[in-house]
């Protein structure tokens, strides 16, 4: 059975830590990017999601979103991730998702550059 709670650590250096899961699958907790992230000054960002039922589904999808958080409160960004939690034959659990990124654009002439 597959549960976000707790700490998790990505290929990349990535660290989501999910403090709490209540019944309904709703969670919550924080988001810090490794090594391979671009911007220093990001700081520990909040994070909320969805996870589906673990009892009814051994290896449950969930998405959740990011708010970012900056040194600089003029950055706007957010990121969605989508993804399934699986459990290997020797019982370990990893995540696989994708994600997509939002900044904030000046004007919709700058939107076709606003989401990665």
């Amino acid at each position: 059975q597959c549960l976000l709670s707790g700490s998790w650590r990505s290929d990349t250096g990535c660290r989501m830590v999910v403090s709490i899961l209540s019944k309904d699958g709703s969670f919550s907790g924080s988001y810090l990017p490794g090594p391979a992230a671009s911007n220093p000054k990001i700081l520990s960002s909040p994070l909320k999601g969805s996870q589906q039922d673990a009892a009814l589904v051994p290896q449950p999808t969930f998405s959740f979103t990011v708010h970012w958080k900056f040194q600089d409160s003029e950055t706007a960004r957010m990121t969605a991730f989508l993804g399934q939690c699986y459990v290997g034959t020797n019982g370990e659990e990893t995540l696989h998702a994708l994600w997509l990124m939002r900044e904030a654009a000046e004007s919709p002439d700058e939107d076709w550059k606003a989401t990665r």
